[in-house]
């Protein structure tokens, strides 16, 4: 009997009850019943999406819930491995929120909205039809813009984040609706067992159209270049509890429906979907690297580092599409699997991330890294812990994200042999775009590590900062063992992986795609193995030797204590360190054309003369310039179409009756002229 039906009925039964304790219970005992609540959704997705991942089916149908259309629920692997995921992460972050609100950082509509949220992300992967797919997207979209948006009497920025994200998901819900709708109308169904039915009778423009269209939709959910906008403002002013969700669970939705449409639905296109596809994930990798590494805002930062990895995630699903139109289905596995794999190790390190830059928030009240500093001996266990997600996140050995970027360089390198000039020219570049931004993202979490806990304190907040409560290290603990676990033994995927890449419909190598046991990770069919765990272990060795052959051969001097010589400067202080701003200025200067900081001195001079100045202040800002050439336009040209448009509405009935009556005469004649 398969456990996954009673785990996500299970699901919604917890998830009734939490919001239910959100809007009942007193506030004191509110955050242990809604956090309990929401751990049980995730704990229940959890147990749902590790059946499927062992082989375990389940489908269901409501035709009476929904009208006309009806329900449709299906889970296999693919599904199972994204409901894992969010279930997981949910977890973590219910476990954290405990903590979270409880000190007064999440108010009443937080704690009720929360299970509902985390509900639809466990329930999101198992629409098998449009009508159900899109109702759960958008009960997903509503609940997730309610929580963006809990803070908004407090604070402009938050507002402003809000109405960026409503507009922006709505509209590839637009798109997304547009696709899908196109796609069952031609396809002669709307569940996803139609549309696989009947994706072979399509014409090449149709399928090319759902697939542009979806991809978009998706896209943008997903934080790519250029649908990117709203990421990087309303996962820094979420809750940080609500940022663990959304950018370690929500965002991978975006790169399900994907798989989903593009692999099982439309049963792969031509090789350009997957050309486009790479370059999409390739520039959206670099771009959000790049704008992480200048961002000053830790919450901010760390957005635009999923930006970045969701890229390369793209990367891999693009690399798949290509194979798979020129029948290497070996390689198309292995890049699927690689994507796959970077999606469950970008869950693990970038919800602690978020995580920690909340105990962060909850000890000094501040994201600016350069007015923090000094955490370490003040927040040691944070401090630990953000250095653990900041090692996956830099995809160095030994952190998780090195598995699964080592694997997607693998297949893409494998992949060179494939013939086509466009093959030849973008697989390169996509090699190197995933090499710089590996780079990128070294530099700025040494920059957010270094600064803001390593350098001294520069301000009274990080002076005064404590460590989080024990139920905030609980859930970042919860993460990091997932992280260690990722990365030590990732062999223990390996069949897990395997069955979502043939749900998908992508062809595998004899069942399996990846071999060996957990301790280390062998390609089939190609020359490539990794041992994570022995390379932790002589890294660990090597970091032990070096001081004791140090300490061994250096002699024993006499000691004498005596005040340094400072050249009459005096002792250093916090104003001579190096902030995230200046840190960052060197890549500020390479990237300059693509980033166009701008630049403000303001000069006082003294009242009684102009000669002599009395202060300078210098500032230097780096916005989203996609933002600023792409978005700003086409708001204000929206905003000069709003002024128009209020000179009609004038407040007279009989205006408003005569352009009743003129557009029903426009639409008569349309009508007419259509017949």
């Amino acid at each position: 009997m398969s456990a996954i039906g009673p785990a996500l009925a299970a699901a919604g039964a917890l998830a009734a009850a939490g919001s239910a304790c959100g809007l009942a219970l007193p506030e004191r005992a509110r955050p242990a019943a809604v956090g309990a609540c929401t751990a049980g959704v995730g704990a229940a997705g959890l147990v749902a999406g590790v059946s499927a991942l062992r082989g375990q089916l389940w489908s269901a149908s409501l035709p009476d819930l929904l009208p006309l259309a009806g329900v449709h629920l299906a889970v296999d692997a693919l599904s199972g491995l994204f409901i894992a995921v969010c279930g997981g992460v949910t977890v973590a972050a219910a476990v954290y929120g405990i903590g979270y609100t409880r000190h007064g950082l999440a108010g009443r509509n937080v704690q009720a909205v929360l299970p509902l949220f985390a509900w639809t992300l466990v329930t999101v992967p198992t629409a098998a039809s449009v009508s159900t797919f899109l109702l759960l997207w958008e009960l997903m979209a509503l609940s997730s813009l309610l929580l963006v948006v809990a803070e908004h009497r407090r604070r402009a920025p938050v507002r402003e984040a809000g109405l960026w994200y409503a507009v922006m998901t709505h509209l590839g819900l637009v798109l997304l609706l547009i696709a899908l709708a196109l796609f069952s109308a031609r396809a002669g169904g709307e569940t996803f067992t139609a549309l696989r039915a009947g994706a072979g009778r399509l014409s090449p423009a149709v399928r090319d159209t759902v697939f542009v269209l979806a991809l978009a939709a998706f896209g943008s959910k997903a934080g790519a270049v250029p649908l990117h906008a709203w990421l990087p403002r309303a996962h820094p002013e979420a809750p940080s509890n609500v940022s663990m969700l959304m950018s370690a669970a929500m965002v991978n939705l975006g790169a399900y429906g994907l798989i989903r449409t593009g692999f099982d639905l439309l049963d792969g296109g031509p090789r350009w979907w997957g050309l486009l596809t790479v370059a999409l994930g390739a520039v959206t990798a670099v771009y959000g690297i790049v704008q992480a590494a200048v961002a000053t805002d830790l919450k901010r930062l760390l957005a635009y580092s999923t930006s970045e990895n969701l890229g390369l995630v793209l990367i891999g699903v693009g690399a798949a599409l290509l194979f798979d139109a020129d029948h290497h289905d070996e390689l198309a596995a292995l890049a699927l699997a690689a994507a796959l794999l970077h999606v469950v190790n970008h869950a693990a390190f970038k919800a602690l991330l978020f995580g920690a830059a909340g105990s962060v928030l909850h000890a000094t009240g501040t994201r600016d890294l350069d007015i923090l500093g000094g955490l370490r001996p003040r927040m040691p266990a944070t401090t630990a812990l953000f250095a653990l997600g900041a090692l996956g996140a830099m995809a160095l050995p030994p952190g998780n994200g090195f598995v699964s970027e080592w694997l997607l360089l693998q297949a893409l390198i494998h992949g060179l042999a494939a013939p086509g000039v466009t093959t030849a020219v973008l697989l390169p570049v996509a090699i190197a775009a995933i090499a710089l931004s590996a780079g990128l993202a070294a530099a700025a979490f040494v920059k957010a590590l270094g600064v803001g806990f390593f350098a001294r304190p520069r301000g009274s907040a990080a002076q005064r900062a404590v460590e989080s409560p024990r139920a905030m290290l609980a859930g970042m603990g919860l993460c990091a063992a997932a992280c260690a676990g990722l990365a030590l033994v990732p062999g223990t995927l390996s069949d897990a992986l395997g069955r979502a890449v043939a749900a998908s419909g992508t062809g595998t190598v004899g069942g399996r795609i990846l071999v060996g046991g957990g301790l280390d990770l062998r390609l089939a069919g190609f020359t490539g193995r990794l041992a994570s765990l022995w390379i932790a272990l002589a890294l660990a060795a090597v970091a032990a030797a070096v001081p004791a052959v140090v300490r061994s051969r250096a002699r024993a001097p006499r000691r004498s204590d005596a005040p340094l010589w400072d050249c009459g400067a005096g002792a250093p202080t916090a104003r001579m360190e190096y902030t995230a701003t200046s840190f960052a200025e060197p890549l500020q200067r390479v990237f300059d054309d693509v980033l166009a900081p701008e630049q403000d001195v303001d000069v006082t001079p003294v009242r009684e003369s102009a000669y002599l100045v009395e202060r300078v202040r210098y500032q230097r800002r780096v916005p989203d310039r996609i933002e600023h050439r792409l978005y700003l336009p086409v708001l204000q040209l929206l905003a000069r179409a709003g002024q128009a448009a209020r000179r009609l509405a004038g407040g007279s009935v009989h205006r408003y009756l005569g352009y009743g009556f003129t557009a029903l005469v426009v639409l008569l004649l349309a009508l007419a002229v259509t017949r």
